[in-house]
């Protein structure tokens, strides 16, 4: 009897086991995502310093200067960041019961998201005076804009086109590959009239037509992550993208990351 019940007790955990392996093998092919679009690649063209303590949630490039978001519910800021240094030469810390997410830049305003309090702030961009709030449905994530309008996620595969001037909702699109809806959307950047987007636990950058929601490309930037050492868990990854459109540099970083990477993007083989 002892014996039938091991073997019992053995069966269990088998079928236990496998049913734990194809739940991790789909969330890989998931997240991994392999398509019959352009996969680019990167070089690293140069490194910064980035505070290793900064959960960075949005990253934006002006005037010579980074400007940074970051989350944790009670470390939450907003910072303007001296690139060669890493130096913040303004810290905004927000409200201790609100989460931090991300950020944009338009015109001569800060745009600032929170998780899950459905608030959003404004600032001036020169002295971070509080210049207004909003409110949106659901999380808040990653935002970018396009000159026009502010571009938000909300960790789904929907994007949300917002006026900038009544916060009302312009348009939406649901951002898709050939493989279906891409979901956990994430740091945003408008980048030559495509909307790049961290995907979350991921180390792919999707390239996304504003207009249909087509992935045009990935960006994979596999193995960036192993050049951070003393990450602290498994929540410390990519995210952050920031364009100098004078100069055309582009920067990514992550969560807790202790640099910032210059990176060109290297275009997929004929």
């Amino acid at each position: 009897m002892e014996a039938l019940i091991g073997m019992r007790r053995t069966r269990m955990l088998m079928l236990l086991g496998a049913t734990v392996l194809a739940v991790l093998l789909a969330c890989y092919i998931a997240g991994d995502r392999p398509t019959g679009l352009p996969v680019y690649t990167y070089s690293i063209i140069a490194t910064y310093p980035h505070d290793p303590e900064a959960f960075t949630q949005g990253l934006a490039f002006a005037g010579g200067y980074l400007y940074e978001g970051t989350g944790l519910t009670g470390q939450s800021s907003l910072r303007q960041v001296e690139l060669e240094t890493g130096q913040a030469i303004k810290d905004l810390q927000l409200p201790a019961d609100l989460y931090g997410e991300g950020i944009t830049i338009l015109g001569d305003r800060v745009f600032q998201l929170t998780w899950k309090s459905h608030r959003g702030f404004v600032y001036d961009l020169e002295s971070f005076a509080l210049l207004g709030e909003f409110s949106y449905a659901g999380e808040g994530w990653g935002i970018t804009h396009n000159g026009s309008a502010l571009i938000m996620s909300d960790g789904s595969a929907n994007l949300y086109f917002i006026d900038p001037e009544t916060f009302s909702l312009i348009r939406q699109i649901e951002v898709h590959d050939d493989r279906g809806p891409v979901s956990r959307l994430n740091e945003l950047e408008y980048i030559g009239g495509e909307i790049y987007a961290n995907v979350w636990l991921s180390d792919r950058i999707a390239r996304i037509s504003p207009e249909t929601g087509q992935v045009t490309a990935w960006i994979d930037l596999t193995g960036l992550s192993r050049q951070e050492q003393g990450v602290k868990d498994a929540n410390d990854v990519l995210n952050g993208i920031a364009y100098d459109a004078v100069n055309g540099r582009l920067f990514v970083t992550g969560k807790r990351w202790q640099q910032i990477y210059q990176i060109e993007l290297i275009p997929p083989r004929p």
